[in-house]
């Protein structure tokens, strides 16, 4: 979403609040969406059963991943965004001719892995402020009534509503909320494997992909060019490199 820092969410970036009752809906209306429950911060060591880990040759632990029908999975659990290790992406059109890459800051949010895949969730809250494009006055304005209106519109949210397998990948089909629009947006989900760190916390990675139309999340601020078209894009390419600490179960 081109021109016309730290971690965690206070006050509309809010940190450690209930979620309230969540409102799918097809249209705009949405003012104060969900979102997740449980910080990144509050990663806990994991215990060697909660983590189906194994040992190495020097006594170092070693992640085990499951495989469900052929495909290689998480241990289950909740698994909570560690937003120093992960990005959230964007990519659009500018002038019709280049591409503008910006990220968002400041996120939070969990993956839920279930026994059965097709029963995992996904939650999601950024802080629609810490949009950066490497650009000041661009962010200003990405940031004004004209884009994501932080004023009023403080959270973009997604909560899934279904993932299921297609090949060696997922597909997760969840409500994306942004200003006070919700629709419907799918992600390609690739699970990356485990590996446990130093402090002896299961981590997992995951890659997921999706494409958006701005306008219809009511951004349609545009300017037309003298040569045809217009300055911004409406597709936005979302792409997301998560890494994820499993909580400890017991």
């Amino acid at each position: 979403m081109p021109h016309a820092g730290g971690s965690g969410i206070t006050r509309s970036r809010g940190s450690g609040s209930t979620p309230g009752p969540h409102h799918a809906i097809a249209g705009c209306g949405v003012t104060d969406p969900a979102r997740p429950s449980q910080r990144a911060s509050a990663a806990r060591p994991v215990s060697p059963e909660a983590a189906s880990e194994g040992v190495g040759n020097m006594g170092t632990k070693v992640a085990q991943a499951r495989v469900v029908e052929g495909r290689e999975l998480p241990p289950v659990g909740r698994w909570v965004i560690d937003p120093v290790h992960s990005t959230v992406q964007f990519v659009a059109r500018h002038m019709m001719i280049s591409k503008v890459r910006g990220r968002f800051r400041e996120f939070e949010g969990w993956v839920d892995v279930a026994e059965r895949p097709d029963d995992s969730r996904v939650e999601v809250a950024i802080n629609a402020a810490s949009i950066d494009t490497g650009d000041p006055g661009r962010d200003e304005h990405l940031r004004s009534p004209d884009f994501l209106d932080v004023e009023r519109f403080p959270l973009v949210t997604y909560r899934s509503t279904s993932v299921r397998p297609i090949g060696d990948r997922f597909e997760a089909v969840g409500d994306l909320t942004i200003r006070d629009c919700t629709r419907p947006v799918t992600l390609d989900v690739e699970f990356e494997g485990v590996a446990v760190d130093p402090w002896g916390n299961l981590r997992a990675g995951f890659v997921a992909s999706g494409d958006i139309n701005r306008e219809d999340f009511d951004i349609t601020w545009n300017q037309a060019l003298e040569t045809g078209g217009f300055l911004v894009g409406k597709g936005v390419r979302v792409e997301l490199d998560i890494e994820a600490v499993l909580q400890d179960q017991s």
